[in-house]
């Protein structure tokens, strides 16, 4: 039987107990830090006293001052008071002068021999008067801005094509008035509403023609892809920006069924939308033109465009030949079966992948002569058609130009305020032979002083006109 080792396990348990009383030393200190820790955490936490530094005293609060409102940036009246630099007194026409009173005041800016002068206008009138009168130039008893200002803000923003901060600079270089771009954007709206009426009075003026130049380009309204339309006839020209390209467009100015004949090129959407067609022949030779150019090897090209050149060429003898008062139709024959005769490929297949490009442009354009016949010698038949449809696309370069800069609307109505003014602008200009402020100034001052536009009356005067049609009495040029 073994005895116990009672040293041996004794000797363990006094190295367990010694291991035990450090591990519990060390526990004890941890524990100690621990509370200092989380005592410093709860006096940072402890809710602060509140200190009330304002004063909410009764005397204090009856005292306080209203907030300022935020300027409008107006000028007050003192400050334009200090401005003035003429008064000009307004009575109204044939009246008494020794009779009338004051009734008020009216202070706008003016360019007086080419520089900015603030004027004070005092407007008098019988003591019982219902209607006070306007000073002229001005558009309404509130204008601060003369209209000739106005007139020279749109024809450099739109007629030049200079941006908007840029027509401002240029007319405070040259007359030293300063205009903000809020004040010119919205003088530019006045003068769009102005002339809404003049706008739609063109448009109708155009649908009554006989003759319509039609072309358009592309135009941007903010990041929409849009299109620029300009309607052009000899005396008016109508622009539509910022719409679409379909044939609704168009119907929207001329009708489902223009009753007279376009000047087009070849796109669709002209397509039986009037009552005779006549296709640009400046289009047909150009494309003639590039395909000779681009192929010199290829003999046929350039004896295609020669004979091409010389049928349009016979067309404008013709067509200003005044002793064919009969006889037009034969001729237009003539051309036609020269036209014919011309197009030998008419017709040919075109197989894409064996056909090589210039061969297939080649037949494309042969059978656009061929199908388009009874529209290529319009101009012929009544010698008051052009045969290039030059007119309007004279009208939408401008207007390309401006796309190409990047200068094109950001809304929809912008793009309805530039065709309204473009519109106005560019149908006085067919009018004048010099197209100046003085001249534009002393044409809308008219408007104003007999109650309607030069537009107005030739709608009133073409209504009620009787006679000889125009197309039958008038000769193109055909420069």
């Amino acid at each position: 039987m073994n005895t116990p080792d009672y040293e041996t396990e004794l000797r363990g348990l006094r190295e367990t107990n010694q291991v035990q009383a450090a591990r519990i030393q060390e526990l004890e200190a941890e524990i100690a830090q621990l509370k200092t820790l989380l005592s410093g955490k709860a006096e940072s936490k402890a809710a602060k006293k509140p200190r009330f530094t304002d004063n909410y005293s009764f005397s204090k609060n009856r005292q306080k001052k209203k907030r300022r409102k935020n300027s409008t940036g107006r000028r007050s009246n003192d400050a334009k008071c200090a401005l003035i630099e003429e008064e000009s007194a307004v009575y109204p026409e044939n009246a008494v002068r020794s009779r009338c009173i004051l009734h008020r005041t009216q202070c706008a800016w003016r360019i007086v021999d080419g520089k900015a002068r603030y004027i004070c206008y005092q407007i008098f009138a019988l003591p019982d008067a219902q209607e006070l009168p306007l000073p002229p130039g001005l558009r309404n008893s509130r204008s601060e801005f003369g209209i000739e200002i106005i007139l020279i803000l749109a024809y450099l923003h739109y007629w030049i094509g200079v941006s908007l901060d840029n027509a401002r600079e240029v007319v405070n270089f040259f007359t030293g008035l300063v205009l903000s771009k809020s004040q010119a954007d919205s003088l530019l709206s006045q003068l769009a509403t102005d002339w809404t009426d003049q706008y739609d009075a063109i448009a109708e003026l155009i649908a009554l023609q006989m003759v319509v130049y039609i072309d358009e380009t592309g135009w941007k309204v903010g990041k929409r892809s849009c299109y620029t339309w300009a309607f052009s006839t000899a005396m008016h020209v109508l622009f539509r920006c910022g719409v679409g390209r379909g044939k609704a467009e168009a119907e929207a100015v001329v009708g489902k069924a223009f009753a007279g004949i376009g000047v087009t090129d070849d796109y669709n959407a002209y397509t039986h939308l009037f009552s005779k067609h006549q296709l640009c022949w400046a289009h047909l030779i150009r494309k003639a033109i590039k395909l000779a150019l681009q192929h010199p090897e290829q003999k046929a090209y350039a004896a295609f465009l020669d004979e091409l050149c010389a049928i349009y060429q016979q067309g404008v003898v013709y067509q200003n030949d005044r002793r064919l008062s009969v006889g037009r139709e034969e001729k237009v024959l003539e051309l036609q079966a020269r036209i014919r005769s011309l197009c030998t490929l008419q017709g040919t297949p075109i197989d894409k992948d064996t056909t090589p490009d210039p061969t297939a442009t080649f037949i494309r354009l042969q059978n656009e002569l061929c199908e388009g016949l009874d529209c290529l010698f319009v101009f012929v038949q009544h010698p008051a058609v052009e045969a290039t449809n030059n007119r309007s696309e004279r009208n939408v370069r401008r207007e390309a130009e401006i796309r190409k800069g990047g200068r094109t609307n950001k809304s929809a109505k912008g793009a309805k305020r530039r065709g309204v003014i473009m519109t106005v602008l560019a149908s006085l200009r067919t009018r004048f032979t010099k197209f100046t402020l003085d001249i534009l100034l002393a044409e809308v001052r008219r408007w104003s002083e007999k109650g309607r536009s030069i537009f107005d009356a030739e709608l009133e005067v073409f209504r009620r006109a009787t006679g000889p049609h125009p197309l039958e009495c008038e000769v193109a040029p055909t420069g």
